[in-house]
């Protein structure tokens, strides 16, 4: 099969790699050149516009920043694409936007997914992502090889839309936990306890989770954290506000309180305001104490 995949970035780049890696033909194509440079690397042809790579493909991935992004791209090339061709965005967006962007491809005929990933950077890499897919069973058997091409776990959460809401439930969760870790330590610290100490404790006891053992806020109890790294790398701050102001517009429209949800996202738009988009969201315990330095 042909694949185009638009959109290759710090996910969409590796994504596009493994598929070549897993012998597919594909097709890319990114606004800037360093990643169609770095995709062509990596196996990937690289086309000069998003309706070239669309050309004569069997399946379309998009890997794009939101949702306006993707709306805009479909109107694009869907009129461009193959008869019966499988539209397949990894993008974080609106419910209401993937419903759209789905409505737009199944108007001309096509099949159409939404799979928004989790797993950040080096999962795209290591083609370890779990993929959280809402659209047609027809489609999801059809997409399902290449997802395995890159990622180790892909769950169908239901109809059109139902992967970007597990998407941003996930993360909701995700936020409130990294704040909630880093109180602890912070408040830990007053009480005199190493941050190791709690880390052995809580890592073995009821406040395990994976903010914790696997992303760990402070330097030391797990190397591979980016605490370690003065927060490079990882879940961008950026990223994660992104998700958590998707879950509250998605809370919002459906009537739903979600009190801590709220609340974390007010504390991510400040520390984004004031520490920059870059660094990995656990950072946000340097703002929570002035003890809690990176």
């Amino acid at each position: 099969m042909n694949i185009a995949f638009l959109g290759l970035g710090n996910m969409g780049g590796p994504m596009a790699a493994n598929l070549a890696k897993a012998g597919e033909k594909v097709t890319g194509y990114d606004p800037v050149p360093d990643a169609r440079a770095a995709a062509a690397g990596n196996g990937v042809a690289v086309a000069d516009s998003a309706i070239a790579a669309v050309a004569g493909a069997a399946v379309v991935i998009t890997m794009l920043p939101s949702g306006q992004h993707v709306l805009d791209c479909y109107r694009d090339i869907v009129p461009a694409a193959s008869p019966g061709t499988l539209f397949l965005d990894c993008s974080t967006i609106e419910v209401a936007d993937a419903r759209d962007a789905a409505d737009l491809a199944a108007a001309d005929g096509h099949l159409a997914l939404d799979a928004p990933v989790s797993g950040g950077v080096v999962g795209a890499a290591a083609a370890t992502l779990t993929f959280m897919v809402g659209g047609p069973s027809e489609a999801f058997i059809s997409a399902e090889p290449y997802l395995k091409s890159m990622g180790k776990r892909i769950v169908h959460c239901g109809e059109t839309g139902a992967g970007q809401a597990a998407k941003i439930c996930n993360n909701m969760i995700l936020g409130v936990s990294m704040i909630a870790v880093s109180e602890a330590f912070a408040l830990g610290r007053r009480l005199g306890l190493t941050d190791q100490a709690l880390f052995d404790v809580a890592s073995t006891a009821s406040g395990q989770c994976w903010a914790l053992t696997t992303n760990c806020p402070v330097p030391g109890p797990v190397p591979a954290s980016p605490a370690n790294r003065d927060y490079a790398g990882g879940f961008a701050s950026g990223l994660m506000l992104k998700d958590l102001r998707l879950a509250q517009a998605a809370a919002q429209a459906e009537g739903v309180r979600t009190e801590l949800g709220k609340h974390t996202e007010e504390l991510y738009t400040a520390f984004v305001a004031a520490d920059g988009p870059g660094r990995d969201f656990s950072a946000i315990i340097t703002s929570l104490t002035k003890d809690c330095t990176a």
